[in-house]
């Protein structure tokens, strides 16, 4: 299947708006087969929904997982100057560098859960603009990051979990969340790398100065991502665009953290089907990714205490998509092993 091109971003969102929808014959066929397995009905939880979920977005009722993509996006953040994080831009590159040596935390659940690991930095020598005195990119700028996203989805994957990796990229998301769900700056800013009680007031003064900029910001039915580009990352859109790649290809999504979660809410408020084939895969600690989970209406599958973000998180859920869908396609029905139902 060819990739689309994009000219605007209203070419974009009708992307968004035309995405593919789940096989439901064959989510109905997962179901019969699931009732048939040798275990009491419902005895797996979550994992069968889980399982029946997957299979509708793969086309079969007997699913396997052989090829996972994991893709980390990094970008960095004019908005660092106004004192956001606890680490300086520099260490965005670093962290790069470290993943391309093998050496963090992605590197090793990819491996442990036999994903390929694609790592994606996005113009780190020029930080987006501090979105409290601009908007944080063009219009082009968020059009070639949203599209840098949909290219790297691999279409032969057969699930997807996203990262990223950006110094203050934590504040971006929490305006962006505040500019598509409301509330208060405070309901959405976190301690992100670990700031202490004041270094947090100044963050959430920062969320809400750089919302009441943009405001005003226009675009109709499209004006979610217009609000990307004034408050959001190159890795934040990079994550938009690939969320939205692989519902193209029938790829289904693991959504890893809070700055995830908030490229996928972009998505969503441009079409309330757009995450159909995304799951949540942990809650973090960051204290509003729980808020942000329930308004996608996308319970998390782990709770570990977890604030790595670089998809670790999505990671460990892979695991047990996994193995939700290996007890499904490979457990036996009662008449293939002769257990009497009754």
């Amino acid at each position: 299947m060819s990739s689309p091109v994009f000219a605007t971003l209203g070419d974009f969102a009708a992307a968004v708006r035309a995405g593919r929808s789940a096989d439901t014959g064959i989510a109905d066929l997962a179901c019969d087969r699931n009732a048939q397995l040798t275990k009491p009905a419902g005895s797996l939880g979550r994992l069968e929904d889980l399982a029946i979920w997957y299979a509708s977005w793969r086309g079969t009722d007997r699913p396997r997982i052989e090829a996972p993509q994991i893709v980390v996006f990094a970008g960095n953040h004019g908005v660092v100057a106004q004192g956001v994080s606890a680490f300086p831009s520099e260490v965005t590159a670093q962290m790069v560098a470290n993943f391309a040596a093998g050496g963090a935390a992605i590197n090793q659940l990819a491996r442990t859960f036999g994903a390929r690991l694609d790592v994606h930095p996005l113009s780190l020598d020029r930080p987006t603009a501090d979105f409290t005195t601009a908007p944080a990119m063009s219009a082009a700028e968020t059009l070639e990051a949203l599209t840098a996203g949909w290219n790297a989805v691999d279409p032969e994957a057969d699930v997807l979990v996203t990262g990223e990796m950006g110094i203050g990229n934590t504040t971006s998301a929490a305006a962006l969340a505040l500019a598509l769900l409301g509330g208060e700056a405070a309901d959405w800013t976190g301690r992100g790398t670990g700031l202490d009680d004041a270094a947090l007031r100044l963050k959430t003064d920062v969320v809400a100065r750089g919302c009441q900029r943009h405001a005003d910001v226009e675009g109709g039915e499209d004006r979610p991502l217009h609000l990307l580009a004034a408050l959001g990352g190159r890795e934040i859109a990079a994550m938009a665009g690939a969320i939205a790649a692989a519902r193209h290809h029938s790829v289904p999504v693991i959504l890893d953290g809070f700055i995830c979660c908030a490229a996928a809410a972009v998505l969503n408020a441009l079409s309330t089907q757009a995450l159909d084939h995304c799951v949540g895969g942990h809650r973090s600690a960051e204290g509003a990714h729980g808020r942000m989970l329930d308004a996608l209406g996308k319970p998390a599958l782990l709770s570990l205490d977890m604030r790595l973000g670089e998809a670790s998180g999505g990671a460990l859920a892979l695991g047990v998509l996994k193995g939700a869908v290996a007890c499904h396609s490979g457990m036996a029905t009662f008449a293939e092993a002769g257990v009497a139902t009754a």
